[in-house]
Order: C-alpha cells, then sequence, then structure tokens
C-alpha cells in the first residue's frame, strides 16, 4: 500500500508582494525625511521664546490668536515658518486629522493670495500622496470596517469610468461627492493610478484653495467656516466639477 503513505507536497507559498511600486516607496520615504528634517530644522533655528501658542486652531478664534502670535515670527523667521506649516499641514493630510480648512486660512492671512494658493496646493498634494501610499500598506481593512458601502460605490464608480478616469476624479476633487479624506485614502484600493490620483489633486484642489485662501485676508470678517462657502462660490464650483465631467458622460452615451 505504498500509495497510502505517499506525502503530497505542498507547493511553497509564494512571498507576498511589497505594496507599494520602487517610485513610490521613494516618495513615500522622501516625505518621511522631510518630516523628520523639517520638524528637527525648526527647532534648531527658531529662538529660545515661549511657544505655548502653537496648537492645532479648532476655531476662527484660535486661529486668530495662531495668526496674530505668528505674524511676526513670519518676517523674520519666514523659512522656519513655511516649513513648520508645510510639516503641520502635510501630517493632518496623511493621518486625515480635521482642521485642514483653517491651515489654509492661516496661509493667506500670513503668505497673501499668491504665495498661500500655492503653498496649500503643494501641502495639500503632498499630504493626499502619503495618505495615498499609506492607504496601499494598511488602508484595505480599515475601509472594509468603517466605510463599506463608500467603497463599494467608490469603486463601482471607478471601474466604470476607467477611461475618462482622470475628468472623474477631478469632478470628485470639485465637488462635495466625497469627502477628500475618503478619496485618498480609498483611491489605492479602488485602483486609481497614482499619477492620475496626483494630476487629479494638483488641479482639482487649486479652485476651493484660492475661496478658502483669499477668505483668510480677511480673517476677522468670518463668523464661522460656513461663511467660506456663498451660493456663487459653491455654484462656480459645481460648474468647473460639471465640465470636468463632461467627456466621461460623453462617452458613456456613445458606447
Amino acid at each position: 500500500m505504498e500509495g497510502a503513505n505517499t506525502v503530497v507536497e505542498q507547493p511553497a507559498a509564494s512571498p507576498s508582494k511589497f505594496p507599494l511600486s520602487f517610485w513610490e516607496a521613494t516618495v513615500a520615504s522622501t516625505v518621511a525625511l522631510i518630516f523628520a528634517v523639517g520638524i528637527l530644522g525648526v527647532y534648531l533655528t527658531m529662538p529660545d521664546s515661549d511657544y505655548s501658542f502653537l496648537k492645532l486652531p479648532r476655531t476662527l478664534q484660535d486661529l486668530q490668536l495662531l495668526r496674530d502670535d505668528l505674524e511676526s515670527y513670519t518676517s523674520d523667521y519666514t523659512a522656519q515658518v513655511l516649513v513648520g506649516y508645510c510639516v503641520v499641514y502635510i501630517f493632518m493630510q496623511t493621518f486625515m486629522i480635521p482642521g485642514t480648512v483653517f491651515m489654509s486660512l492661516l496661509a493667506g492671512a500670513l503668505f497673501g493670495v499668491f504665495k498661500g494658493v500655492a503653498l496649500v496646493v503643494f501641502t495639500a498634494t503632498a499630504g493626499a500622496s502619503s495618505c495615498y501610499f499609506l492607504s496601499k500598506l494598511i488602508g484595505r481593512p480599515i475601509l472594509s470596517s468603517l466605510w463599506p458601502e463608500k467603497l463599494k460605490f467608490f469603486q463601482t464608480q471607478v471601474a466604470r469610468r476607467r477611461k475618462s478616469l482622470l475628468n472623474y476624479m477631478l469632478f470628485l476633487r470639485l465637488t462635495p461627492t466625497l469627502p477628500n479624506t475618503f478619496i485618498n485614502f480609498a483611491s489605492p484600493i479602488v485602483d486609481v493610478p497614482y499619477h492620475i490620483f496626483f494630476l487629479a489633486t494638483v488641479i482639482g484642489l487649486i479652485p476651493a484653495a484660492y475661496v478658502t485662501v483669499k477668505a483668510g485676508l480677511a480673517l476677522g470678517e468670518l463668523k464661522s467656516v460656513a461663511d467660506l462657502y456663498d451660493f456663487n462660490s459653491i455654484a462656480t464650483l459645481f460648474l468647473i466639477g460639471v465640465v470636468s465631467v463632461t467627456p466621461t458622460l460623453m462617452n458613456k452615451n456613445e458606447s
């Protein structure tokens, strides 16, 4: 009965593939290095002083106090304030910490419209990219547990619009169809390529960044965050969003 004693060899389990490509891992490592070097550089070059006022703003009142305290440092230690701002904003975007709208307002109050918009778009894109790469590592079980229906909806929409995915992603960035934090975290799980994610983020964030940064110039006049988006602002963003998604709708009708 030799057959009864035959040991069937199981195929060796193939090693799990690292979820990030070489370039994605390079970008993620660069962002992590910027975090460390940025914080260390700011810590070593700022003068000795009482920095108890440095905290994440949660209200417009907190933001106005922070603006008042930072204005003198911005003129004398511009580079340090810029680096510190970037590190905090990217960190908040990476780990989906609420309050980046206050950071956008602060950019306008401290640096003006042109520099403020450039700064917000850069930091928001860097933070969104970090969140994208982080999700590739740990995102699937978190999303499946917290937002299963929203993830299913997003996956279905991405699959249907694969040929015009950039237009669809632009539409999402320009309109409140899905929260930006969810888009950042869910995109790699539903197979949105990074180059499309990156382009849609850079381009799609500009209109909202402009509205928010410009409002930061008149920070004292704001009564609530809701005052940022009046009817005209929301209508403009929706119009731009509809224009961006038009090629997707046309392709769907033609098919």
